[in-house]
């Protein structure tokens, strides 16, 4: 006998359990008269000559059988001269080999499958593998297609789908430790295990994080891979013990995240956009962001007028920069002109003479603040002490929230001429804000102190470069706490303990949008919505879900 049916013999004695007509005795029986295989290495397979009738299910069978009895033994040359590329296949069914730490590989089922469908003037023939491999063992079907040349050599048709169906010719197998990239990573609530990717408005953000930065953690699963080119994982085939994906853990809380997307929804908003930030206003941690409508996250980068919110800032500059106190006089007028541009109140906002800060803020008189913003912050034309506070301050600037996830920068122009001057002081014209940036402005109020939001513990924050002196401090606190009383924000804030608000209604071409930042014992909040008539009927439903929740 030669060496090639020797191998036949004394190979896997599960490849000659034989199936579909074929039995024991019809394999010896052809290995005793010389094999398929045998014929092919003696006679020469030539890939130029294709027979256009494939060979008969019988002699596929027994080609088969002799190439699965070479691969199992080991016999990778053997095996590999039965097929119509040897020098491909006897590497490939070795880094098969070496790729699975193989133990110990079987057929069975070897059974006949008629003409291929895929391969012309091929006869196919189907198995099943079974590999022992590191962890367990992993059986599947397969198939390989065999064809003969004009000269009467058979051979099996060579691609790495021999190895295991569907497997391209860059991909290889591996068996163990599975692979883990940075996209098995979890980013996860505060709680350390609520998956932000559950949130809808959460799942740009999650996916952004995953990316950037770096998770911790995770215990690698045990099973079989097919790996790419660059040894990368592409799939999990078989899993013998379970993994635990390494996570990256967030500030969001997961219960104020759940409220904050209710809130953008209430009822009373319509349908039309909305977009709400919440901040732990101790140490500037987001807490929640959440967001509607087709223009993508306007909770951080909805760039908008923030309109009477801004009053704030325009207060502390105020009593900063010239002293001011909430019992300074403020006169609220039906109109006012300044610098060649008419401005009026809300609809609502009655005349009074006699108003100091307090009551202008509270009921939010637009005339009362142009006119102490000129008289004061205005000097020989130069308007950027409102600019200069927002920034010394409340920490206006370019914020890196972490994990690469983008936000749009406030603005208050420096420079602002004309008609801007007077605007600017009421949060309109070129001045813009994003609910992300409101929000902090009111925890800088409540905090005593600028913290940078960030949304992911640890992440640097930057500083303000001057802090909030808690004279200044404590006079927007008594402020906003008496317009969350009794002023503009009572309707939807009145009797929440320890609430200081302002709202805010902002012109933007043929409609207004609505906006509220507030305060509570625990989280900072602001909303905008879109179309919304007023602040405190549209925003402030939004900020009102999340004081009550928060």
């Amino acid at each position: 006998m030669n060496r090639a049916v020797k191998i036949g013999i004394a190979g896997t004695c599960t490849a000659l359990l034989v199936a579909g007509g074929i039995g024991t005795y019809n394999l010896v029986h052809g290995l005793t008269g010389g094999t398929a295989g045998d014929r092919t290495e003696e006679a020469g397979f030539d890939p130029s000559t294709v027979s256009t009738t494939p060979p008969s299910g019988t002699e596929a069978v027994k080609l088969t059988r002799t190439f699965l009895d070479h691969w199992s033994g080991r016999q990778f040359d053997g095996a590999a001269r039965i097929t119509d590329a040897p020098d491909t296949a006897a590497q490939a069914l070795r880094q098969y080999k070496d790729g699975l730490h193989l133990e110990k590989l079987t057929f069975t089922q070897v059974r006949s499958a008629g003409a291929s469908p895929v391969t012309p003037g091929a006869a196919k023939v189907t198995f099943t593998v079974t590999a022992q491999v590191p962890g367990g063992s992993w059986s599947y079907p397969s198939a390989v297609a065999v064809r003969k040349s004009t000269n009467g050599a058979a051979a099996v048709h060579w691609n790495n789908s021999v190895l295991y169906p569907g497997l391209g010719d860059d991909q290889s197998l591996t068996a163990g430790t599975l692979p883990a990239g940075t996209s098995d990573a979890k980013v996860v609530a505060g709680d350390g295990k609520t998956d932000l990717a559950s949130f809808a408005s959460l799942r740009d953000i999650a996916a952004t994080i995953r990316q950037n930065a770096k998770a911790t953690g995770g215990r690698p699963g045990t099973g079989v891979a097919v790996l790419d080119a660059d040894g990368t994982g592409v799939r999990t085939l078989k899993t013998f013990t379970e993994g635990r994906a390494p996570v990256i853990r967030t500030t969001i809380d997961a219960r104020l995240q759940s409220a904050a997307e209710a809130a953008v929804k209430d009822p009373h908003l319509g349908g039309r956009p909305a977009g709400t930030v919440a901040l732990d206003w101790s140490n500037g941690h987001i807490l929640a962001v959440a967001h509607t409508g087709d223009d993508g996250d306007i909770a951080i980068n909805g760039i908008k007028s923030p309109g009477s919110t801004m009053k704030i800032i325009t207060a502390a500059a105020l009593f900063d920069k010239a002293g001011l106190t909430p019992a300074g006089s403020a006169p609220c007028t039906d109109s006012l002109m300044a610098n060649s541009q008419l401005f009026h109140n809300d609809p609502g906002v009655k005349p009074n003479p006699a108003s100091d800060l307090t009551q202008a803020f509270a009921v939010s008189c637009n005339t009362s603040f142009i006119k102490d913003g000129f008289h004061y912050l205005v000097h020989d034309g130069d308007a950027s002490a409102l600019h200069d506070e927002a920034v010394d301050v409340f920490g206006m600037g370019s914020w890196s929230i972490g994990g690469g996830v983008a936000t749009t920068d406030p603005s208050i122009p420096p420079d602002a001429q004309g008609g801007d001057q007077a605007a600017q002081f009421i949060g309109q014209g070129r001045v813009t804000a994003t609910p992300l940036f409101m929000a902090s402005v009111a925890a800088t109020v409540r905090n005593a102190g600028f913290r940078q939001p960030v949304i992911l513990p640890g992440q640097p924050q930057a500083a303000a470069p001057r802090p909030i002196s808690p004279r200044t401090a404590g006079y927007l606190q008594s402020m906003m706490r008496t317009t969350a009383a009794s002023g503009t924000a009572a309707p939807r804030l009145s009797g929440l303990s320890g609430v200081g608000a302002k709202t805010g209604t902002a012109e933007e071409g043929d409609h207004t949008n609505g906006w509220l930042t507030a305060y509570g014992s625990r989280i900072a909040a602001a909303a905008l919505v879109e179309g919304g008539s007023s602040g405190v009927d549209s925003a402030g439903y939004v900020v009102r879900h999340l004081l009550t929740a928060g």
